[in-house]
């Protein structure tokens, strides 16, 4: 556990949990592009993303011209026009702010295996440099809901999502009630996800405050999908006070 902690960075407030991960995000995006002539990017979207987005975009210092982008899922059924579109979040959000040409987007208004052909040849093509994601309220990376599938080995895939899952996507204010919040997604999968280069995992609020303790705390495990990104090799994780609430409460020393 202590080893964990180690990569685990606290902050008070959402506000400096946000900062604290756009300057881990710009460095690790300065330092690829160091590297290579050009730097694929997976983005997670959602609520807690908003803030930590906001301000790494704002950022001059990067070279987004040079920046390859994915996103990790979208549902099925949803064209990128609807206001819960995840292709949508990823237009207003990063790429009109930075100006990033080369980009992939999930249309889930079309045929999900065809949408899914597509996306698997896209990334397939070269290694991601940095992934960004999220802990989901039941402990979900991506649309991986538990029990997640860490074996597949295909990029992406399409999921069925679970009642909290889409409890969640109402609670955040994406859909008026859970009958509107579709059942199924394509998702990036559990192993693609983690073969990016470098993980950057942001999680505010207290309603994730128990999946980050599962996730951290508790073994690896599909039934707590995000537990795996504890084994990664360069993962950091940003937390606010509320999300770190109940890992706080079980290592005071953390504080």
């Amino acid at each position: 556990m202590t080893a964990v902690l180690q990569r685990v960075s606290i902050s008070r407030t959402r506000e400096l949990m946000a900062d604290a991960a756009a300057q881990y995000a710009t460095t690790k995006l300065q330092d690829a592009l160091k590297r290579k002539k050009l730097v694929r990017l997976v983005a997670a979207t959602g609520a807690s993303q908003l803030d930590f987005l906001s301000r790494l975009t704002a950022v001059k210092d990067i070279d987004w011209a040079r920046i390859e982008l994915f996103h990790l899922d979208e549902y099925v059924g949803v064209g990128p026009d609807h206001p819960a579109s995840f292709a949508r979040y990823i237009k207003e959000r990063i790429i009109q702010p930075t100006g990033i040409q080369k980009h992939h987007l999930l249309d889930g208004s079309k045929d999900p295996k065809e949408v899914i052909e597509k996306a698997n040849a896209e990334i397939s093509s070269a290694p991601v440099d940095v992934a960004f994601v999220g802990i989901g309220e039941n402990a979900h990376l991506a649309f991986n809901d538990p029990p997640a599938d860490f074996e597949t080995r295909e990029p992406y895939l399409i999921v069925t999502l679970d009642e909290p899952c889409r409890k969640q996507q109402v609670g955040e204010g994406w859909f008026k009630s859970v009958d509107e919040v579709p059942k199924q997604a394509i998702s990036m999968s559990v192993r693609q996800i983690m073969s990016a280069g470098s993980i950057i995992c942001t999680v505010p609020d207290e309603r994730k405050a128990k999946a980050v303790q599962a996730s951290l705390k508790e073994p690896v495990t599909p039934e707590v999908p995000a537990s795996i990104l504890k084994t990664h090799g360069d993962v950091r994780f940003f937390l606010d006070g509320p999300s770190a609430k109940l890992l706080l409460e079980d290592n005071p020393a953390a504080t």
